[in-house]
């Protein structure tokens, strides 16, 4: 097994997860105390354990304002790209100038935003995704308003019930193959990762920190079960599996599509037709492969922040991200899928990227009571 983080790093994240779990139960008499007058209350606490079910309707955002000459902040992560000119065409039609906040990966962006949510850094935060939804709509990060151009998304992935986050972009996070360094075929199946045949030859990343590396985690627990997963982990790593930093580490360091010696890797279902645009010399069919069987379907979402002074321009801002301008830029920046049913994919998409038929997912409310006992559980397999 190779890792390609410290075993201080881990002693330490098992430290901090221990110490809030320690400071839990009193945490919880601290709040149970100041909601002990109202038994309303009480039961809007219990309640809320299916964060997608909202308590309450949020008072309706007033579109009538003039919001030419505003200025507001889109808070965003780290993977977030667009075309100058679909910004720049928002700015014409609105008079709304938009500046972008970069804030790390999901996890980060959500967990900043949490941190300031009484005094927040951004009118609008673009990038919180199924695995971290619970968090921010526990957090009550965000105004509820539902979109007139939801009519164009399918209902699948609307996955909040009030409304307060807009889907915006979906893929598939799966593992990857280098066709011609393969030390046997193309697996098939999760379980092939576990062969001796494929013995060091795939690398994942860490799962506290990178939302692939999570979303890899999520897909063994759906696929195996909660008596199955950590099994299957235990036979990974014993078949020498490396986990790297994050996934430019993992793909651009490990694998072999940066010189590295791993011909798999966790990625997404669209990077082959990355391979085929960004090839130097060029090529007409990329290099690499999906492996379609567990597959972990991430949707993204943007939503108005709560404490914003600006909710008209931006709830303008979240009608733009569904309009045929933006919605048909996505792919060829962030290299994920649209949402909006009449977006027109770009041909290197049509031809070299794909979605997963059955991929697999788990409910939001699920993974946000369950994420620390897992990432305890993954931590203590992985330093074993």
């Amino acid at each position: 097994m190779v890792l390609r983080f410290g075993f201080l790093r881990f002693r330490f994240l098992r430290f901090v997860r221990l110490e809030r779990r320690l400071l839990a139960p009193i945490v919880a008499l601290v709040l149970v105390a100041a909601a002990c007058g109202s038994q309303d209350e009480a039961q809007d606490e219990v309640s809320r354990d299916a964060c997608t079910d909202p308590v309450q309707a949020a008072t309706a955002i007033d579109r009538d304002v003039d919001v030419a000459g505003t200025t507001i902040r889109l808070a965003t992560h780290g993977s977030f790209a667009l075309s100058d000119d679909t910004l720049a065409a928002f700015t014409e039609q609105t008079g709304i100038e938009v500046e972008q906040v970069g804030a790390g990966d999901a996890g980060t962006l959500v967990s900043s935003a949490i941190l300031t949510k009484d005094n927040p850094t951004a009118d609008v935060l673009f990038g919180i995704d199924n695995a971290f939804l619970c968090r921010g709509l526990d957090a009550d990060l965000f105004l509820a308003y539902e979109s007139p151009e939801l009519a164009r998304v399918p209902d699948e992935f609307e996955l909040d019930g009030g409304s307060r986050v807009t889907p915006i972009s979906y893929g598939d996070v799966c593992a990857n193959y280098w066709f011609n360094e393969l030390p046997a075929d193309p697996p098939t199946s999760l379980d092939d990762l576990v062969a001796e045949v494929n013995r060091g030859q795939f690398v994942t990343q860490d799962a506290e920190v990178s939302s692939p590396g999570f979303a890899f985690l999520l897909a063994t627990i759906a696929k195996y079960g909660e008596d199955g997963w950590e099994d299957y982990w235990r036979k990974l790593l014993a078949n020498d599996a490396a986990i790297a930093a994050d996934w430019e580490s993992a793909y651009r360091g490990d694998f072999i599509a940066g010189g590295g010696d791993r011909s798999i890797v966790m990625s997404y279902a669209s990077s082959p037709a990355a391979e085929v645009l960004f090839a130097d010399p060029p090529v007409d069919e990329p290099p690499t492969g999906v492996l379609f069987d567990g597959c972990f379907r991430q949707i993204e979402f943007a939503g108005i922040l709560a404490g914003t002074d600006h909710p008209a321009a931006a709830a303008a801002l979240i009608d733009f991200m569904l309009s045929t301008t933006y919605q048909n830029d996505i792919p060829l920046n962030m290299f994920v899928y649209p949402v909006v049913e009449d977006a027109m994919l770009p041909g290197v998409f049509v031809e070299h990227a794909a979605l997963a038929s059955d991929p697999l997912t788990l409910d939001p409310t699920t993974i946000e009571q369950n994420r620390e006992d897992w990432l305890d559980q993954w931590a203590e397999i992985v330093l074993a």
